[in-house]
């Protein structure tokens, strides 16, 4: 019985969004704005409520029936050619509904924030039918039972992002900003289609995921002695997550992105969309294990991401662009977890972030919004007694992301960390120190991180205000709500997942899942390592704080512009973010506009329009003067016209 509601309210979860968002958007010049407000708001908020009942229930089930694992509902047959057949089905298992709990919490929150912070927009309507449009996307994606189903969600997400953050786009640069986003997502979508494209045809696959597993995971099974197959689709679908998820060398897309309005860089480019690749590797734990060298990529990329992405975090002064590259390296940290096989460790890590993170983002847009649009740090300060609200949960959430013990950030990144240092791929395919490098790189990350989540803190909130224009005052309460919810989760989120086997209730929630896939994983770690490894990045996180209060607090405050002197080169490299989209920009993108020119003066000017189509249209027109002489009403000149093509006649046929 509790199955079949189940069932039923995954298509409330998935579909309510979509109704806010056709509501919205056909009704956008003549809805008022409370209505607006209602449906935009009200509807992600059904989706959450029918989430949290489907959470109960299925794990009254599961007490009951220990075996069982999932929830499918199939709404119709959608493509049936050959040996292939999808279906339009949703699948809810324990990974899916952590997701969902996540996509709905944390979304529903984001979009009642937005009802304070785009309340005297124009375009109110259209900002929250396209938010809601994202919300179905991404849980499309999530509960998706077919790989084919999963990839429209993610498409769907990809549009979204393009519509949000190109949403001022009578803004150039914010519609460039858009186009940038979209473009680049375009080709990590490229290979994640190769390697939907090879699992079919090369290797037989099915796109359906519950019949993928148990294919690969039978004692017999094909699939599972094919690694050089494997490991090529893996590798391409990594390629679309490293789109979505903006590791290297697809990340530049991701600190543009927030020219959109703030929430929806909280929503979007942090609680969320972003999160789609981490999701994807996880779904198919099972056949990414199968690959250790897919999976060394994985975690070899994440880790490089986490520490190059920090560093640039170092020298930035927008507010929500040290933000951004913070997501691209906490996302660093999410590919290094599921690369060595720590999938729930990934996981966890996906989960408290979106708290801590979705509440840094809303943080910062309580700030711009009372700095009357500022964004740049080196303005601000003095703003902890104007704002104690927003300033209390910064605060917080810095402290999780910086890994203090006790928070949310504490325990799934030091999971992550003590992955990388213990677990490796039973196969031994790959060097078991590359784990140790890993773990170096990404500690180096979480001190960077430290030392810029709290530079940000410090020039935003303390000292006195360095700009005499603004007038900063509190946020309304649909704007603070939100931020003491997120900081909330911000501090227990964490208490789900402690380090003992017998008191982590998410990884046993999340065992189904990856049981099969970690008996290919190889753990040379034990308690007490663990705990070593805890206490030394939890010194590194208090020495990445207590470093940063000397800089832009303490007795070294000429520091920061002593070092930027000693060390220019260096400097400028970092506040230039390494000049990476000058370099793409000289070996990619002048390249192909030059290509698109000559291709349009020579193919599309020269080819199409001035040979196929001016050049048939000219043709056309001489025969329609030739026929013009030809037929001038002169009946003689018809005489003599008939006797010559007789004769003409005549003579071929003798």
């Amino acid at each position: 019985m509790l199955q079949g509601q189940v069932a039923t309210l995954l298509y409330v979860i998935v579909f309510a969004p979509l109704v806010g968002a056709v509501v919205n958007g056909l009704g956008s010049r003549w809805l008022s704005r409370r209505f607006v407000s209602a449906v935009g708001v009200g509807t992600p908020f059904l989706s959450f409520a029918a989430a949290l009942y489907s959470f109960a229930a299925l794990m009254g089930v599961r007490g009951q029936e220990p075996e069982f694992t999932a929830v499918s509902t199939t709404l119709f047959s959608w493509i049936s050619a050959g040996p292939i057949s999808v279906d339009f089905a949703l699948y809810l298992d324990p990974l899916s509904m952590v997701m969902t709990l996540v996509v709905t919490g944390v979304g529903s929150l984001i979009h009642l924030y937005s009802v304070g912070y785009m309340h005297g927009d124009p375009s109110y309507a259209r900002y929250f039918s396209h938010l809601n449009l994202f919300m179905f996307s991404m849980l499309l994606l999530v509960l998706g039972q077919s790989l084919l189903l999963l990839f429209v969600g993610w498409e769907g997400v990809g549009l979204c992002s393009y519509l949000l953050i190109g949403f001022w786009f009578s803004d150039m640069d914010k519609a460039v900003a858009g186009k940038k986003a979209f473009i680049v997502n375009r080709i990590g979508d490229f290979g994640f289609l190769l390697g939907l494209f090879v699992l079919v045809f090369w290797m037989g696959g099915t796109l359906d995921v519950p019949a993928l597993r148990d294919a690969v995971t039978a004692p017999d099974s094909r699939i599972a002695s094919m690694t050089g197959a494997v490991t090529v689709v893996t590798l391409c679908l990594f390629v679309g997550a490293t789109g979505k998820s903006a590791q290297i060398p697809l990340y530049v897309w991701l600190p543009d992105a927030m020219a959109g309005p703030t929430p929806v860089s909280a929503l979007i480019h942090a609680a969320t969309m972003v999160t789609a690749g981490v999701y994807m590797i996880a779904r198919l734990n099972f056949l990414f294990v199968l690959a250790p060298v897919t999976m060394a990529v994985v975690a070899g990329v994440g880790a490089l991401t986490a520490l190059f992405a920090a560093s640039i975090g170092l020298a930035q002064n927008d507010i929500k662009k040290v933000l951004a590259y913070s997501t691209v390296s906490q996302l660093g940290y999410m590919f290094l977890g599921v690369g060595m096989g720590a999938f729930g460790a990934g996981i966890f890590h996906l989960m408290t972030h979106a708290f801590f993170k979705a509440c840094l983002f809303l943080g910062a847009g309580s700030v711009i919004h009372a700095m009357h649009g500022e964004q740049d740090i080196q303005k601000m300060g003095g703003l902890a007694r104007h704002m104690p609200i927003t300033r209390a949960t910064f605060l917080i959430s810095c402290l999780a992301i910086a890994g203090v013990p006790l928070l949310s950030g504490f325990f799934s990144k030091d999971e992550i960390l003590y992955g990388a240092f213990v677990l490796r791929h039973g196969s031994g395919a790959v060097a078991p120190w590359l784990g140790k490098l890993y773990f170096v790189l990404a500690l180096a990350a979480a001190l960077m991180t430290a030392v810029y989540m709290f530079r940000l803190y410090f020039l935003t909130f303390s000292g006195e205000m360095r700009s005499h224009d603004a007038h900063p005052h509190e946020s309304p309460a649909t704007m603070t709500i939100p931020l003491i919810l997120l900081a909330a989760g911000a501090v227990a989120a964490g208490w789900v997942g402690l380090p003992d086997e017998k008191l982590n209730l998410f990884h046993h929630y999340l065992e189904p899942v990856f049981a099969w896939s970690g008996e290919r994983i190889v753990s040379t770690g034990n308690h007490a390592l663990e705990f070593t490894l805890m206490g030394l990045s939890s010194v590194v996180a208090l020495t990445g704080i207590g470093l940063a209060w000397l800089m832009y607090r303490g007795a070294w405050r000429d520091e920061p512009d002593r070092i930027a002197r000693a060390l220019p080169g260096l400097y400028r490299a970092i506040f230039h973010k390494y000049y990476v989209d000058e370099l793409y920009a000289l070996l990619f993108v002048r390249p192909l506009q030059r290509l698109s020119r000559w291709a349009f003066r020579w193919v599309d000017a020269g080819l199409v329009d001035g040979v196929l189509v001016n050049g048939s249209a000219r043709s056309v027109r001489g025969v329609g003067l030739l026929t013009r002489m030809m037929v001038n009403g002169d009946v003689q000149a018809y005489a003599v016209a008939v006797f010559v093509g007789l004769a003409v006649l005549v003579w071929w046929m003798f």
